[in-house]
């Protein structure tokens, strides 16, 4: 694993998302949305526009600690600056992005700092302990379960840990297909250095496009491919962490029975222990052929029982994706070549070192599905999501600007409860959301599978009320209880962050929640690291 001799490379510059959007330029509707949006608001609509420029909360970081922040990392790299400050307000979850658009001023982190080696960012965490500044490690922005939130605990000031400047290729083992990478490169600038070099990391989650891979393994990120490549914590190898008690190296064979295994404490961490600033990982040489594949169902279930004795024989596609009816009904609606779909609609990919490896796996995955009812429709579906497959995202921002919610939440179970969790979950969302004579439309996917279970990724989509903040946070504080009664995870991939922290206990017991509040006191014993986040803050958390 590396160290702090000069990075093999440095990627191209990642590109950044908007203050107050998920993307960096407005997303369009397609043409069917029109249709959707008239069915979800048959009274008066209550858009929530975006403002001009954001009012920030004022910096309370005194001259003194700004210039011993900067004393470690230059001058030009800890700033007070609003306009850095502004894009690095929290995550970009539908309770964030609403909070931009009506909250005045915006609660900001009162300094951001960008540390370029583990060393700096070891010796920025010293100064904070020194000085009692909380801090929050900061990659791609992208969480949805407020996880970046710039929160003080008992802290007077917060920093924004900014990451972005340790993004490179730190080494490569060609030989045992490991590659080293500071936290903050993103998903574009891994697979752009791996390409270059022949290799893929296959991690594409729909974050991607600005999510870090330190973010990956600080939330346990699982991808659109994982049914070929992994979760992101299967991909891991090893780790360099800075915590503010000292260094931890971890990882060293590709098994080992020294002991449990302390990767896993820091994988799902959300940087309350300690920032990881170093990741190891397991790439494969990129795929030379790719098969396509798409079929539809009667319904949700048959494709469900199909893809159960696909995942329990081993057949491992690269990607595998079953959309339950709503969701197969709105994407015809859309428009597109999904007009003339109907019931339960599922996608695969499969890579290979030939075409003919690659056909092989399709075949062996289309022969389970059509014994379960599946009618083959070509390629040109699965095609079509590949190419769509991170652009949902941004749609949210252009439908507030209508007076339309859409937010997703994700859970996963075994293949026996699965059935009457997704029922608990859709009637759930369906009892809390409906407003003014309109019901919302739910949806749900399987995109990440395994032998004992499955995934369930919901998308909602309901009509603003004049209070859009208090209505989601019923409908998701409603969902988040029915997940718990119908026994699934109360996060599979997005990772518990300050939202999915009051469900903690009820998953891992008292004692659970003791354990993780024992290693923050070891690593953590002033409580400086992202306070609030899957451990309670101390008091006077702000």
């Amino acid at each position: 694993m590396s160290s702090s001799t000069a990075p093999l490379a440095v990627p191209s510059p990642a590109g950044r998302s908007d203050w107050d959007a998920w993307g960096d330029e407005p997303a369009h509707l397609p043409p069917g949305a029109r249709a959707i949006v008239a069915a979800l608001l048959p009274g008066k609509a209550h858009p929530v526009p975006r403002r001009a420029r954001p009012t920030l909360t004022a910096s309370r970081l005194r001259d003194a600690e700004l210039e011993a922040l900067a004393a470690v990392v230059g001058a030009a790299n800890a700033t007070r600056d609003d306009a850095v400050r502004a894009l690095h307000l929290g995550g970009k979850s539908t309770p964030d992005l609403l909070a931009r658009r009506l909250d005045d001023p915006q609660a900001a982190p009162d300094a951001v700092v960008s540390p370029a080696t583990h060393a700096e960012v070891a010796d920025v965490l010293a100064v904070c302990v020194a000085r009692s500044i909380a801090v929050v490690p900061f990659g791609g922005g992208t969480s949805v379960v407020g996880g970046v939130d710039p929160v003080t605990g008992a802290h007077r000031t917060v920093v924004a840990l900014d990451l972005a400047r340790t993004a490179a290729l730190l080494d490569l083992d060609k030989t045992s297909l490991l590659a080293t990478f500071g936290a903050g490169t993103t998903g574009p600038q891994a697979e752009e250095l791996l390409a270059e070099r022949g290799f893929t990391l296959g991690h594409f989650p729909q974050s991607f496009r600005y999510a870090s891979i330190g973010g990956f393994a600080a939330t346990r990120s699982s991808g659109q491919a994982s049914r070929g490549y992994g979760r992101f914590d299967d991909l891991v190898h090893a780790l360099r962490i800075a915590t503010p008690s000292g260094e931890l190296r971890l990882g060293r064979a590709p098994a080992s029975a020294a002991g449990p295994d302390l990767r896993q404490l820091f994988l799902g961490s959300e940087g309350a222990f300690g920032v990881l600033t170093e990741i190891t990982v397991r790439i494969r040489p990129l795929p030379a052929a790719t098969a396509y594949g798409a079929w539809t169902f009667p319904d949700f279930a048959s494709g469900a029982d199909a893809f159960r004795e696909a995942t329990q024989r081993g057949i491992r596609p690269t990607v595998l994706r079953l959309s339950d009816e709503s969701e197969t009904r709105v994407n015809a609606t859309l428009g597109g070549h999904l007009t003339r779909l109907r019931g339960a609609l599922a996608v695969a990919t499969c890579e290979g070192a030939t075409q003919a490896e690659a056909q092989a796996t399709l075949a062996a995955l289309d022969g389970v599905l059509r014994a379960h009812g599946g009618k083959p429709r070509g390629e040109d579906p699965a095609r079509s999501w590949e190419r769509g497959r991170f652009a949902s995202p941004a749609l949210r921002d252009t439908l507030l600007d209508i007076g339309v919610l859409a937010e997703t939440l994700e859970t996963a179970t075994t293949w026996a409860r699965l059935p009457a969790l997704k029922r608990a979950v859709t009637d759930a969302l369906v009892s809390t959301l409906s407003a003014e004579g309109a019901k919302p439309i739910v949806m749900c996917h399987i995109s990440h599978v395994y032998p004992a279970g499955a995934s369930l990724y919901f998308t909602v989509v309901a009509a603003l009320t004049a209070d859009p903040g208090t209505q989601w946070k019923r409908g998701k504080d409603a969902a988040s209880r029915a997940i718990g009664e119908a026994g699934g995870t109360i996060t599979h991939h997005h990772a518990v962050g300050r939202d999915h922290l009051p469900y903690l206990e009820d998953e891992i017991g008292p004692l659970g929640m003791a354990v993780l509040g024992a290693v923050k006191a070891t690593l953590d014993p002033t409580g400086i690291m992202n306070p609030g986040v899957l451990v309670p803050a101390a008091a006077g958390a702000s």
